[in-house]
C-alpha cells in the first residue's frame, strides 16, 4: 500500500467513506496514510499546527471495532479530519492563534461535537490568524501557512491552515468559519472548495453573541460533493442556537445532479463597480462563467444594489469585535495585533444611533437582495480580488492600481456578501499562466444552500479544476 499512499491521500472523501463501509480499507489504514503524508509535506506548508497522532489511533480503532461489530456508522466514519484551531476541542490544545488564549478546553464546540459524533477522527488542529482576525493565516505562536502551489504565497484565511491541509492531501475534509471570507478566500487560494452557509444551518455553540448573523461555520473539501457529506453532519438544528435552521442536515447527503438548462445566471465581475480585481482574477474568472452558457444557462451581467453592505459589515463587525475583545484587549493593551486593537475601538466608538442604522440598512439590503433573486437564480463574482499574495506580508495595499486603506479592503468582494446572508460558495476555477489558483463564487438566494451546492457540483464535474495537484511539496 506505500506505493498508493498519496494518491489514497487524494481520494475524495465519498471514495474513501465507500472503501472504509465495504471494509476494502481500514480506518487505522487511512489514518496512517494521512499520518505519514503529514509528516512529509506539513513541515514546508504549516498547515496543521496541533497534531494528536497517539489519539487518533484510538479513535481508529474504535472505528474498525465498530465496522466489524456492524454497529450503524455515522456519516463521516473513520474519515480524518484537523479542526479550525478557533473552534475550542475537549482535550486538545487551542490557541485562536494568540498566546492569550492558548489551552486546553474542557468542553467541543458545538460543530466539533457534531464532527465527532458523525465518526470522524480528529487528529489535530489547523493553523489561524491571530483570534481569526483577517484572511491571511499568520500568528505569533506558530507562524504563517504557506501556500501549497506556491510556498512563497499565502493560503488565505482566516480557515487557510485548513485549506491547505486540503489541498496537500494531509486531511480529506476539514472545518472553517466565515465572517468577512474565511472559509471561502482560502478556498479559493488553495484550489477547494469552501461554503459559507446561511445564517444558523450550522448553529454555533457557545457564542456571546448568539443572535448574530455575520459570523457561521461551515465545511470545507476538495469537491462540492464532500463538502455536502460534512454539511449534512453538522447542519441542522439546535436548541442551544436560537438563530438554527429546522432543516435535518441530511437533506445535503442527497445526491447533487442536477441539468442547469435554462438557470438565471447573473454575472458580476466587479460588483457593480464597488471592487477593483486584479486583471489575471478578472480572466479566470470571465473563463469560467463561458462554461455556464456551455451547460445551457442563460448568463446575463447584472448585480444587486449592494451600496450600503460595506456600512453594513463594518458596522457590526466593529460591535461584534468590541464585544468579544473589549475586555481583553483592557487587561492585555500589548497583547494584541494592531488590526484588532484597532477594530475594537471602532468598536467602542459606535453609538446606538449607529447600530441602530446598519440593523436598518442591513434589512434594506435582504429586501434588496431577495428582489434580485427573484429574478435571477444564482450570481457569480470572484471569491477574492487578488492571487494569492507573498506570505511575508500582511495584506495586500493595492488591488488592480487602487490604494486599500485597510487590512479588510481587498476582501471587499468576499465581505459584501457576507452582509446579504445568502450562502455563498467557493469553488475551482482554474489557474493563471503562473499556476495560481483562483475560485469563483456562486452566491444563491435566502438559505437556498442546496441549490447552491448544486450548481456548483454541474461547475465542477465540468471542468475538473479540482483535481490539479500542487506540485513540489512532497
Amino acid at each position: 500500500m506505500t506505493t498508493t499512499d498519496d494518491d489514497l491521500c487524494f481520494r475524495t472523501a465519498l471514495d474513501l467513506s465507500h472503501l472504509l463501509r465495504t471494509r476494502e480499507l481500514s480506518a487505522r489504514e487511512l489514518l496512517e496514510a494521512h499520518l505519514a503524508r503529514i509528516e512529509r509535506v506539513n513541515p514546508a506548508v504549516n498547515a496543521i499546527v496541533t497534531l494528536v497522532a497517539d489519539r487518533a489511533r484510538e479513535a481508529a480503532e474504535r472505528a474498525d471495532e465498530r465496522t466489524a461489530a456492524g454497529e450503524e456508522l455515522g456519516p463521516l466514519h473513520g474519515l480524518p479530519i484537523a479542526h479550525k484551531d478557533t473552534h475550542d476541542t475537549a482535550g486538545i490544545r487551542t490557541t485562536h492563534g494568540s498566546p492569550l488564549a492558548d489551552g486546553v478546553p474542557d468542553q467541543d464546540d458545538l460543530l466539533i461535537e457534531r464532527i465527532r459524533a458523525a465518526g470522524a477522527i480528529t487528529i489535530g488542529k489547523t493553523n489561524v490568524p491571530e483570534f481569526g482576525a483577517g484572511s491571511h493565516t499568520f500568528n505569533p505562536i506558530f507562524g504563517a501557512t504557506h501556500n501549497p502551489y506556491d510556498l512563497g504565497r499565502s493560503a488565505g484565511g482566516s480557515s487557510g491552515g485548513a485549506a491547505a491541509a486540503l489541498a496537500s492531501g494531509m486531511i480529506p475534509i476539514a472545518d472553517g468559519s466565515d465572517t468577512g471570507g474565511s472559509l471561502r478566500n482560502p478556498a479559493s487560494f488553495c484550489n477547494v472548495v469552501g461554503l459559507r452557509p446561511s445564517p444558523g444551518r450550522v448553529p454555533g455553540w457557545p457564542a456571546a453573541t448568539a443572535w448574530s448573523t455575520l459570523n457561521v461555520r461551515g465545511p470545507l473539501a476538495r469537491t462540492v460533493a464532500d463538502a455536502a457529506l460534512l454539511l449534512s453532519a453538522v447542519a441542522g438544528p439546535d436548541a442551544r442556537s436560537p438563530i438554527a435552521l429546522e432543516e435535518p442536515g441530511a437533506r445535503f447527503a442527497r445526491p447533487l445532479d442536477r441539468d442547469l438548462t435554462g438557470l438565471r445566471v447573473a454575472w458580476s465581475p466587479d460588483l457593480g463597480g464597488l471592487v477593483p480585481v486584479e486583471p489575471e482574477v478578472a480572466a479566470a474568472v470571465e473563463s469560467a462563467v463561458e462554461v455556464f452558457s456551455d451547460l445551457g444557462c442563460v448568463v446575463e451581467r447584472a448585480c444587486p444594489d449592494l451600496t450600503e453592505a460595506e456600512e453594513v459589515f463594518r458596522t457590526l463587525r466593529a460591535s461584534m469585535f468590541e464585544v468579544a475583545f473589549g475586555t481583553l484587549m483592557d487587561r492585555h493593551p500589548d497583547g494584541l495585533k494592531r488590526t484588532i486593537r484597532e477594530n475594537t475601538e471602532e468598536g467602542r466608538k459606535l453609538s446606538g444611533p449607529d447600530v441602530g442604522r446598519a440593523e436598518v440598512l442591513h434589512t434594506q439590503l435582504y429586501h434588496r437582495v431577495r428582489e434580485f433573486f427573484g429574478r435571477y437564480d444564482v450570481l457569480l463574482l470572484p471569491v477574492s480580488q487578488v492571487l494569492p499574495f507573498d506570505v511575508g506580508i500582511e495584506y495586500p495595499t493595492e488591488v488592480a492600481g487602487v490604494a486599500m486603506d485597510d487590512y479588510l479592503d481587498w476582501m471587499r468582494s468576499a465581505y459584501l456578501i457576507s452582509s446579504t446572508g445568502s450562502p455563498a460558495l467557493s469553488v475551482p476555477a482554474g489557474f493563471t499562466p503562473g499556476g495560481l489558483p483562483v475560485g469563483l463564487q456562486i452566491v444563491g438566494p435566502h438559505r437556498a444552500d442546496f441549490a447552491v451546492l448544486q450548481v456548483g457540483h454541474a461547475f465542477e464535474q465540468a471542468t475538473g479544476h479540482w483535481r490539479r495537484r500542487p506540485a513540489g511539496i512532497g
